[in-house]
């Protein structure tokens, strides 16, 4: 049996990552993820949690600091994309950050590596995270095995991710996700939240 643990909201942050405008929609059915993330930004707002916003978008200083024996980041420099101010870069307006939610920018895949999110999180007590994102073998991955690295109580929203390859999403929650989180659906975790 797959038992869930509670969750205590106010220790508790859903991260939403690379949900932006240039990101969105490469990925089937967009307008469904964004309304279900939506839906649990609200539910954990609800419940007194934290919402963190994650996005990646580059500086010109930015993009001269990647060596070119980065082989994603390379490309994304050399063609000048995602610029910090570009509309490309903003997140996605129908699940727009407000006024006391954490937003972090990143240059890299993971949501942690080059920013002070985890400063973030410890400052407010948070010590479990809901992770949303797009792509799951991009930002949610990469994510994942650093939180689980850190020791938060990690739970991915199993419809609240998404890849340009369905089957790369599939075998990444089927195969290699069970073993660093616990995989909750967006009614699930309003469930674990009202239980709370």
């Amino acid at each position: 049996m797959n038992t869930i643990p509670a969750l205590d909201p106010r220790r508790t942050a859903l991260l939403a990552m690379d949900f932006q405008n240039g990101i969105v929609d490469h990925v089937p059915d967009a307008d469904a993820l964004v309304e279900r993330v939506g839906g649990a930004i609200a539910d954990v707002r609800a419940a007194g949690g934290t919402i963190g916003y994650v996005r990646v978008a580059f500086t010109d200083d930015d993009w001269a600091a990647v060596p070119a024996n980065n082989k994603s980041f390379s490309a994304v420099a050399a063609a000048k994309m995602l610029h910090h101010e570009d509309a490309a870069t903003r997140i996605d307006a129908r699940i727009a950050p407000e006024d006391d939610d954490i937003v972090v920018r990143k240059i890299r895949y993971g949501a942690g590596s080059t920013t002070d999110l985890h400063q973030q999180l410890s400052d407010r007590g948070i010590d479990t995270l809901v992770l949303s994102g797009i792509s799951t073998s991009g930002v949610v991955l990469s994510t994942l095995i650093d939180v689980a690295d850190r020791d938060y109580r990690v739970y991915v929203l199993t419809d609240g991710i998404a890849d340009p390859d369905p089957e790369v999403n599939r075998i990444l929650v089927d195969k290699v996700f069970p073993s660093r989180a616990h995989l909750i659906d967006t009614p699930r975790l309003s469930e674990l939240l009202k239980a709370a």
